[in-house]
């Protein structure tokens, strides 16, 4: 078997050895373009599904349990072969390819997020007073109306205000709405354009909603940035901004705020988001500033404090376990119609 390689550079900077995804030379998609983002990942389920204590890990192509949060690399075309960047991962095409996690598929309600505060970071249910999440069906929608997930290796830093928005950061990986024409599965790593950002402002946190495409989607290439959503799918910028702005209301919770009175921003404004809270990661995982509860265990970032063996995330996951016989409470199908 190949021996795992960390990449000598990526897009924004230093070695990436050390800040960065680890990727086997000739994987797939190192010299074939943006296609079989997900053969280089496989999950494994822990725990009963719709219960507290499902978990859902992730592995490698060699197998090794790793990090979804910290060692999924962020960037697309930080792939190369014998240490060096193939002549595709250099060409401008690639240079708006991210690696995003799926947390929720489409038209779903069960609220699932990467367990920032957990050992190697499953996928996990969010609760609430011991109980399930699920997400309001609000008329006209079913569900999270994008396939939606999260960008590994970036971090919205609550100890650090965003000049734009002046506000400081959720203390998550920053989240992605897709919005391909397929319903994708839970834990599928896909590859994705970035289009344009929407800044919600949640309790007086900034939490950024990337706007992107699967970029295997066959409408892929009409979209560039976020006036071709506008123009190849009308209205669904707008039913976004609403979907955020009403989903917690069905709760008894008020409307969510947002940011430049609810302006979507353009890609280059996006990948300026990004490039920021990939910063904010690397001193997450290089202990320069405060995480707080955040786990920063990981296989591939090998000089990070926080580096654990492929033996010791092997008895991490093993230490997992949850009782069969856990209640679990079903979804309500009910539909809200919030009229005015």
């Amino acid at each position: 078997m190949l021996a795992l390689l960390p990449l000598l550079r990526t897009r924004w900077g230093r070695r990436a050895g050390s800040l960065g995804a680890v990727v086997r030379p000739g994987a797939a998609g190192a010299g074939a373009g943006p296609r079989g983002a997900m053969s280089l990942y496989r999950t494994e389920a822990r725990g009963p599904p719709r219960s507290p204590g499902f978990r859902l890990f992730f592995k490698n192509e060699a197998g090794h349990y790793i990090s979804p949060f910290h060692d999924i690399p962020l960037k697309v075309d930080s792939i190369e072969e014998n240490g060096i960047p193939t002549k595709r991962a250099r060409n401008g095409e690639y240079e708006n390819l991210f690696n995003m996690v799926v947390e929720i598929p489409r038209w779903t309600n069960a609220k699932m997020e990467i367990a920032t505060e957990e050992p190697l970071n499953p996928i996990k249910p969010d609760i609430k007073d011991g109980k399930l999440r699920y997400v309001a069906n609000i008329f006209p929608h079913k569900g999270y109306i994008w396939n939606y997930g999260a960008l590994p290796q970036t971090w919205e830093d609550p100890r650090r205000k965003d000049k734009s928005t002046d506000c400081c950061g959720d203390d998550d990986p920053i989240d992605v709405c897709e919005i391909g024409s397929k319903v994708l599965s839970r834990g599928e790593v896909i590859r994705v354009k970035i289009l344009g950002v929407l800044a919600l402002i949640d309790q007086g946190e900034t939490d950024w909603k990337l706007i992107a495409i699967n970029v295997n989607d066959p409408e892929a290439s009409k979209f560039h940035d976020i006036e071709d959503v506008k123009k190849y799918k009308p209205g669904y910028l707008e039913a976004t901004l609403n979907w955020f702005r009403l989903y917690k209301v069905p709760d008894g919770k008020p409307e969510n705020q947002f940011a430049f009175n609810g302006e979507f921003k353009s890609k280059a404004f996006a990948l300026e988001v990004i490039k920021s809270t990939h910063e904010c990661w690397k001193a997450l995982l290089m202990k320069k500033c405060d995480g707080g509860a955040i786990n920063c265990t990981n296989v591939q970032v090998c000089d990070s404090p926080f580096h654990c063996t492929q033996e010791e995330a092997r008895s991490l996951v093993e230490s997992v376990s949850s009782s069969p016989n856990e209640e679990s409470n079903e979804e309500e199908h009910v539909w809200h119609f919030l009229g005015k």
